[in-house]
């Protein structure tokens, strides 16, 4: 169990440190993307510029997770996600949406729920013509899936991670289940849940870092911080900066002309 640190002076509890990342190191950790390609595309020049313009450091970007589903290109995403990993330190969680899209290949029951939850634009993006999945049944479905999606997607996807543990944070797309070791986590949980985690006030150990829950602001809540801002309803996608102790944010939005912007963003 991931214990908080406590210092202890004159007998009495003293504040425990701040969360931090190892010395030399950076982190960028983005929400969930859901098929917005133009949003990330935006998101990982606003990263480039960001890290380019620090002192050097190790970096590495994090995705949360649901990289799939809901917005217009997640084809196009996945095919990004992969190539962005061949240039750079970049490490993906997968998120309850990945996690229905990689069984509904072989269960009939889970397709018809992703469907229901955004499954019919992630195939569509595939290619898989939008008069043959209107007519097609459950079972005919399937097989237009299993012959439009690439294999080598398949298996990028079935090897994204469930966990990532950086200094005093912990990375994962959903949430832990509160007083359950890291290591006694269920991947059902970390993909899923929303309470008892969501309204857990004490300490987790490191600090949580999520998505799955959409807010209209990052929520850092002390012992978590929830970065899914809506993306694919909103047209904001958010990412947080950690270095050291310091924690900022960087947006690329979708303004109301149509026209996507990136960059730090301001907190109130």
């Amino acid at each position: 169990m991931f214990e908080a640190l406590r210092n202890r002076m004159a007998g009495k509890k003293s504040k425990p440190p701040a969360a931090a990342v190892p010395a030399g190191q950076r982190i960028y950790a983005v929400g969930d993307i859901h098929g917005r390609l133009d949003l990330f595309e935006a998101m990982i020049a606003a990263i480039d510029a960001d890290d380019a313009a620090r002192k050097s450091a190790n970096t590495t970007i994090v995705l949360l997770g649901d990289l799939i589903d809901r917005g217009p290109d997640s084809a196009g995403v996945v095919k990004r996600a992969r190539k962005l990993q061949k240039a750079r330190a970049v490490r993906i969680l997968a998120g309850n949406h990945e996690d229905m899209f990689l069984r509904s290949f072989d269960e009939r029951d889970v397709l018809r729920h992703f469907i229901r939850h955004g499954g019919k634009e992630t195939l569509l993006s595939y290619g898989v013509p939008k008069k043959a999945y209107n007519n097609s049944s459950l079972e005919e479905l399937q097989k237009l899936m299993n012959e439009h999606v690439p294999e080598k997607d398949r298996v990028f996807v079935e090897g994204f991670e469930d966990a990532v543990l950086v200094g005093d944070y912990l990375f994962v797309h959903a949430g832990i289940r509160p007083g359950v070791a890291l290591d006694e986590q269920t991947r059902q949980d970390m993909r899923w849940i929303r309470e008892p985690f969501l309204g857990h006030k004490k300490p987790h150990g490191p600090v949580v870092v999520h998505g799955h829950t959409i807010s209209d602001e990052p929520e850092d809540r002390g012992n978590r911080i929830g970065l899914d801002t809506g993306a694919f309803r909103s047209g904001r996608l958010t990412a947080i900066v950690l270095e050291g102790t310091s924690r900022e944010y960087l947006e690329a939005r979708q303004t109301k002309k149509g026209k996507i912007k990136a960059g730090l963003r301001e907190l109130a």
